[in-house]
């Protein structure tokens, strides 16, 4: 792809996108979006000619980084077969792409439900819980983002939800783990555990456990700030669902496909949910595709009860072209494998060492090529850099930051007081480190407003 520059072009775009295109989560009249020319591997570059390393994939999507020929390539080929066809004929790539999510998810997940993305997938899932339960209520986290859509929206924990939240749509927060900021006042892993699985039980006994569907749990929290569960916290929450009969739900929107340095991040617990819903990695964002697995004892419920739901483009040619595409190729370059050695070897190594000598970096956590780097005012008080849901000049330290890794070639994951380092799960070494390199000269920029 060319990267010649072309000032001319990229104000061009740029102009007609400000005249026509309306941004999501933006207010419109201030925001000034990258005219992009191109990308590939784990870099785009504008129309100036300034080239960025991706540090947050996109939206932490782009697992096989951009451009992958071989992909590319089945979305080529796949468009001269057949482009598109409604979701009740049965089709190859749709049934090879069924099969080859199924073969890879924990248990007994073998029926697949595809959706264009992951809000459509927490939908579904949980319309799928309360039909099979005859239950209403759903519980998630407060530190959690699951979508956009009406109940999706509704179940995330983080701001976004704020506006839109109706307040009746059966759904009940509550408290995950995260020992660096403990709601619990644990001292370690163990009380942190022990102390958020009392809480959820409690939360079930006390909100009737016969009218709970489901409890929907990222597997390890994306946007949220990646709080990698302590050990036996997820083994604990499916003791607690099969206890009551409640459906376990994980989403691994995010965290799936190779982000954790497993194809899921279940694996890292050994915990099979009876739902789990799936998008972004699945073929890297190539086309829109999501979907939910489903356990043999739900999709049992429906064998002869229709399920009441449905998209014009569920398991579209394209999509599930390019998602067979894309588990081949992470299957056969050992894409999973880099991102854990990345992580293990580089990004987790690197970023520790980084928060040994700057003031602002208050806790590095993470898996694969899934960090995120918690920035503070104050280690002793773990005050955050910027207050929660900042914005304006309450955001200016947070600002200051992401200005300064974009100019040191960097484009970071920025979300609150925190930065997420989530490259491509193909991020060679040299890239990790050049990206660890620049990191080091924007946090020199956050510890300026440090105590």
């Amino acid at each position: 792809m060319s990267t010649q520059p072309d000032p001319a072009r990229g104000a061009a775009v740029k102009a007609t996108d400000r005249a026509h295109v309306f941004h999501s989560w933006s207010a419109q009249g201030l925001i000034d979006p990258l005219a992009v020319a191109g990308a590939e591997g784990s870099y785009f570059w504008d129309y100036d000619g300034n080239r960025y390393l991706d540090f947050s994939s996109q939206l932490v999507n782009t697992n096989i980084g951009h451009q992958h020929p071989k992909v590319v390539a089945a979305i080529q080929e796949q468009a001269a077969r057949l482009c598109t066809i409604a979701p009740g004929f049965a089709v190859d790539v749709r049934s090879e792409a069924a099969r080859l999510v199924a073969e890879r998810t924990p248990g007994d997940l073998d029926k697949i439900f595809f959706t264009n993305g992951g809000a459509e997938a927490v939908e579904n899932a949980v319309r799928m819980a309360r039909l099979h339960t005859g239950r209403p209520k759903v519980l998630s986290a407060y530190r959690s983002y699951h979508g956009a859509t009406a109940a999706a929206i509704n179940l995330t924990g983080d701001p976004r939800r704020w506006a839109s939240d109706t307040g009746s749509a059966g759904v009940i927060h509550f408290w995950a783990p995260f020992l660096y900021r403990s709601p619990f006042h644990a001292e370690s892993e163990e009380q942190e555990c022990e102390r958020a699985l009392r809480h959820l039980e409690d939360t079930i006994v006390f909100e009737g456990p016969a009218t709970i569907a489901a409890i929907l749990l990222e597997t390890v929290p994306g946007t949220a700030g990646i709080m990698v569960p302590p050990p036996g916290y997820l083994p604990g929450v499916r003791a607690l669902c099969d206890r009551y009969g409640i459906v376990l739900v994980l989403d691994e929107v995010m965290a799936g496909f190779g982000r954790t340095g497993r194809w899921f991040a279940a694996d890292h617990f050994g915990v099979t949910p009876d739902l789990l819903t799936f998008a972004k990695g699945v073929n890297s964002g190539y086309v829109p595709l999501g979907g939910v697995a489903i356990s043999a004892e739900i999709a049992a419920t429906f064998e002869t009860r229709p399920y009441p739901g449905g998209l014009t483009y569920s398991g579209h040619p394209l999509a599930c072209a390019s998602a067979v595409a894309t588990i081949d190729a992470m299957a056969e370059e050992g894409i999973v494998e880099n991102a854990a050695r990345i992580g293990e070897d580089v990004l987790g190594p690197g970023l520790r060492e980084l928060a040994e000598r700057h003031p602002s970096v208050g806790e590095v956590r993470g898996l694969g090529a899934f960090w995120a780097v918690e920035l503070v005012r104050d280690r002793a008080t773990r005050e955050p850099l910027v207050p929660y849901a900042a914005t304006g000049e309450a955001n200016a330290p947070m600002a200051a930051f992401t200005a300064a890794c974009r100019a040191a070639g960097l484009w970071p994951f920025v979300n609150m007081n925190r930065t997420h380092a989530v490259p491509p799960c193909t991020v060679t070494v040299s890239e990790a480190k050049e990206g660890l390199a620049a990191l080091d000269e924007a946090l020199t920029v956050a510890d300026r407003y440090t105590v």
